[in-house]
């Protein structure tokens, strides 16, 4: 399967899933925020999770921004050890690194995606999956994460309200664990909420204002004029498979872990 640049239909399929919660399991109800899980195939590794969050005092418009903006992300993500855009494949299509900590003794995590986002009327999404580029390996103190498809979408519920989910399709390995499904949603699913509640607090006290003294116009998602990345094709890239990666396997690491939660 070569590396693909998404075409309406897909945008089109992204959003019906995260509007349909048939078959869905939901884990998290409280604040105006839900979680829900969904195992794809029963002793498989791969499951996805929907976090959807109601946000008050805050435009569709403003949250598109703010997950676009690469250099106000360092203000929100507490996690962030390293994010920035290496190259642009089409007006609404990019390639971008992203690393972040995890919980201690676990080791970091860090991943290459090909970026994708989509204006819908008056919804808004972004989604990616990983990709391999020769210039950005990976790296000896890191682990690759995998996303095989993960996005964002944005609903208007007027001009100071929206709704946000999202979507993740993922691999454990990609995150807590190579060895234990179990101890990955636990800590997923206790982080997801909390990283819903940081992006609506600091949207609509923060952005406006750090923006007016942070290149107010520089807007590449939606003035691709602006947009001064190099020119990638995509013969520069392929898909990034979890088989083709170095097994980490950090299974004592969570053994000892799991102990300490239970204690």
């Amino acid at each position: 399967m070569s590396v693909a640049i998404p075409d309406d239909a897909a945008f089109a399929k992204f959003k019906a899933e995260c509007l349909c919660d048939d078959g869905w399991s939901l884990t998290y109800n409280r604040g105006g925020i839900t979680v829900r899980t969904q195992v794809l195939e029963e002793g498989k590794s791969v499951h996805r999770i929907k976090c959807r969050m109601v946000c008050e005092d805050v435009s569709a418009e403003t949250m598109y921004d703010v997950l676009h903006d690469t250099e106000y992300r360092w203000r929100w993500d507490s996690n962030v050890i390293d994010t920035f855009d290496i190259g642009k494949l089409t007006v609404n299509a990019d390639v971008g690194y992203y690393s972040w900590k995890c919980p201690r003794p676990l080791r970091y995590r860090d991943v290459v995606t090909l970026r994708s986002w989509l204006p819908m009327g008056n919804d808004y999404i972004i989604m990616n999956y990983s990709v391999k580029h020769s210039k950005y390996p990976p790296r000896k103190d890191m682990v690759r994460a995998i996303s095989i498809q993960t996005g964002y979408m944005i609903q208007s519920q007027g001009p100071n309200r929206c709704i946000l989910v999202y979507l993740a399709q993922v691999d454990p390995r990609d995150f807590h664990a190579f060895a234990s499904i179990h101890f990955y949603l636990l800590n997923f699913l206790m982080i997801t909420p909390h990283i819903c509640w940081c992006l609506s607090k600091f949207t609509f006290l923060k952005y406006s204002d750090w923006k007016k003294k942070h290149n107010p116009n520089f807007k590449p998602w939606l003035f691709p004029e602006q947009n001064t990345l190099p020119s990638i094709p995509l013969s520069e890239l392929s898909i990034q498979r979890a088989e083709s990666l170095e097994k980490i396997d950090e299974s004592d690491v969570i053994e000892q872990l799991e102990k300490e939660d239970s204690d």
